[in-house]
């Protein structure tokens, strides 16, 4: 893999991680042959440990999930170990994902690997100079996440940038081409970060820095008296 020689730095790129032969099959598995939940907009599956949309680490209360066979010529190593946490997601025209980090304390690098159709997803960083509203703090860079391509993300863009998918029907792309949005598939993969410690020092977004300094984490699910975070933390799920 090699770095993108972009802002955030730490995102590292592979295409053509499959075949289109392959991707098809697999897509072919996904939409004929898995069971996936009852509802609109994006919806998961998980393999290996669960992922908890309201911690964004890793849920307890979950047995480990054995890697299916369509997904065991799928799995990158890290030094030689596999991931401990698993997540097949399909994303309909028009679904997205909220901004947000994975728990820094329970996760050490991610992997994500793009099927289907492509699309943009947004990196942002927040700046501490200026009186600007908040909108005009945020530094933000869009990725263009192509079918078959395998992206890590590590440092920088793992650490201190959020990362999301805008809910919309369409992508704009560099040079002015609007793009329609079609069905897409992601598997994400995740290593448990052993200790469960992070050092990064980010107060903003770290749970272990604001847990040194005696912060309490802003969860989303938390926040149900504003606006529909409960909603999309239950199509999330």
């Amino acid at each position: 893999m090699e770095e993108l020689p972009i802002q955030p730095h730490g995102l590292f790129w592979q295409n053509n991680f499959i075949t289109s032969e392959h991707e098809a099959r697999l897509i072919n598995i996904f939409q004929n042959e898995l069971v996936w939940p009852e509802r609109s907009g994006r919806l998961s599956l998980h393999y290996g440990y669960t992922f908890d949309y309201k911690t964004f680490g890793v849920d307890p209360n979950v047995p480990f999930k054995e890697f299916p066979n369509w997904l065991a010529s799928l799995i990158p190593t890290r030094e030689g170990r596999p991931p401990d946490q698993v997540c097949l997601q399909h994303y309909p025209p028009g679904a997205g994902i909220p901004p947000h980090v994975d728990t820094h304390s329970a996760y050490d690098q991610l992997y994500a690997l793009s099927l289907g159709a492509p699309v943009m997803m947004q990196f942002a960083r927040s700046s501490d100079s200026g009186n600007q509203d908040e909108s005009e703090k945020k530094e933000v860079v869009e990725v263009d996440l192509t079918p078959r391509s395998m992206m890590q993300m590590s440092g920088d863009s793992r650490l201190h940038w959020t990362h999301g998918i805008k809910k919309r029907k369409t992508d704009k792309l560099p040079d002015g081409t609007v793009r329609g949005r079609e069905d897409r598939w992601s598997i994400t993969y995740r290593w448990v970060r052993e200790p469960a410690v992070c050092d990064c020092g980010n107060a903003k977004l770290c749970d272990t820095a604001q847990m040194e300094l005696g912060i309490e984490r802003e969860l989303r699910w938390k926040k149900a008296g504003e606006g529909t975070t409960v909603g999309l933390l239950q199509k999330a799920e």
